[in-house]
């Protein structure tokens, strides 16, 4: 056969040679529908969690209606009002944030950006240790040593404020070590692995020719941090702090043991509060009727949160790999 004949049988729109264009064989259908089914499995098992809570949740929805949003909790007589745990659970998840971005984003940029690479392997060895920590042992830990030395910074910094309108309202006495400041602590110390790991692995995907162009017109370190590496990661660095807080908003036993045990919504951050969390885990076993009802419908309100904060980061890692891809 010729060479003109065989270009011809290679040209575009001819039948090409039996065998080469044969479907997926055996294996790979099998694997697709295993990770379909998989995938599948664990939407199937979240919505039934959320029938089965909310179905065991329904007397006290029905019982209060909008009054699930009151202001007191008072099991004794038959109240049932889920906005100071709601509002234990919002400030302790924003002290924890506040806490803990800035040192996750500072370390996740050290170990990318500056040190060498044999140098930021054993950090990372001792982030991704903190992050299997059992939150128990933080909770122990919290209660135990840290609350007990971190009282008396807290007496200080009352009396110093004390006389200042903002401040002594936040900061000022009285003072407890088990109070929604401790919580946030360790919230925070628990959050920060977990922030640190994502947001190193985001930055890491920046292509080193962006970097290497930035240093090659002349920027230094910051200006290319912040022209090339944090346009490119700002949306999976977000996305990795939302995920931070649904971990710290749903954190239960650390969370128990530090809080404390008052239902009350006050803007002193060194008292005594409850979350969401902490109420469910501290007072779900003398619970009865109504009572237990209501423990568990603070449990679904918890997962809808939950639900709600990961899929605004889904979002919005969704959106900055469009933006990436100049879509």
């Amino acid at each position: 056969m010729s060479t003109a004949t065989q270009a011809d049988q290679a040209a575009p729109g001819s039948v090409p040679a039996r065998g080469l264009t044969a479907g997926p064989g055996l294996g790979d259908r099998g694997f697709r529908w295993l990770a379909l089914g998989s995938g599948l499995l664990v939407l199937v098992i979240l919505v039934l969690i959320a029938i089965s809570t909310s179905q065991q949740a329904a007397s006290w929805f029905s019982t209060e209606g909008w009054g699930i949003f009151g202001t007191v909790w008072d099991p004794a007589a038959n109240k049932f009002g889920a906005t100071p745990f709601i509002y234990g659970t919002a400030v302790t998840g924003v002290i924890a944030l506040v806490m803990a971005v800035p040192v996750s984003i500072g370390i996740a940029l050290l170990l990318t950006e500056v040190v060498p690479f044999r140098i930021a392997r054993p950090i990372v060895y001792v982030v991704d240790l903190l992050a299997v920590v059992p939150s128990v042992v933080w909770g122990l830990w919290g209660i135990l040593v840290f609350a007990p030395w971190i009282q008396h910074i807290y007496a200080d910094i009352g009396s110093a404020v004390t006389g200042i309108p903002v401040l002594e309202n936040l900061f000022g006495p009285p003072t407890s070590g088990a109070s929604f400041f401790t919580a946030g602590i360790i919230l925070a110390f628990m959050i920060t692995p977990i922030v640190t790991s994502l947001s190193r692995e985001v930055i890491a995907t920046v292509p080193a020719v962006d970097r290497e162009g930035a240093y090659a017109l002349g920027a230094t370190r910051v200006e290319m941090i912040r022209g090339v590496v944090w346009p490119h990661s700002q949306g999976g660095v977000v996305g990795a702090v939302l995920l931070g807080l649904g971990r710290a908003m749903g954190e239960t036993i650390a969370a128990a043991l530090v809080i404390g045990s008052s239902p009350t919504i006050t803007s002193h951050l060194f008292s005594t509060g409850y979350n969401m969390p902490s109420v469910i885990a501290n007072q779900f076993g003398e619970a009865t009727g109504v009572f237990r009802s209501a423990l568990l419908g603070l449990g679904v309100l918890l997962f809808a949160f939950t639900i709600i904060v990961n899929v605004i980061a889904r979002a919005i890692v969704e959106r900055s790999a469009r933006r990436a891809r100049g879509a």
